[in-house]
């Protein structure tokens, strides 16, 4: 049975505490099929010791977006998404504020998914790009 994006978002905000999602500050701006929006501060949790942005932190923010938009793409009663491969450019450093990521798929398969996922900071200078495989798994990963 295909639920309601409204009922997936209330699903995805039911397990999304606690987890990593919530540890990093991630969060969620606009969900769409088409559209994954998301921000995450730049702070004690999110830097490394020399005080700027860390790269992982950078990676966790594309492919938590990714993989939320891969989620919204599948019937969540039957499949599950998880991450096979992701790869990322880092172009810029960051000390303070907020990034913000915005994700949209290049591909939706039935056993895979690829995400473009570009992570901004405050003045929409690009800070990081990362593409994102996602596999579709039968079943559920957790109930």
């Amino acid at each position: 049975m295909v639920q309601s994006l409204e009922e997936k978002l209330e699903f995805y905000k039911s397990r999304a505490k606690p987890s990593l999602v919530e540890n990093l500050g991630i969060e969620m701006l606009e969900l769409s099929p088409e559209l994954v929006t998301a921000s995450m501060p730049v702070d004690q949790r999110t830097c490394q010791p020399f005080g700027i942005l860390h790269g992982g932190a950078s990676v966790a923010l594309a492919e938590t977006i990714a993989s939320v938009g891969g989620w919204l793409n599948i019937d969540h009663q039957t499949n599950a998404i998880a991450g096979l491969e992701i790869n990322a450019n880092h172009l810029r450093s960051v000390n303070s504020g907020k990034v913000l990521g915005e994700g949209k798929p290049i591909h939706i398969g039935k056993s895979t998914q690829v995400w473009s996922v570009e992570i901004f900071d405050e003045e929409r200078k690009k800070v990081s790009i990362s593409r994102c495989t996602l596999a579709v798994i039968k079943g559920q990963l957790r109930s």
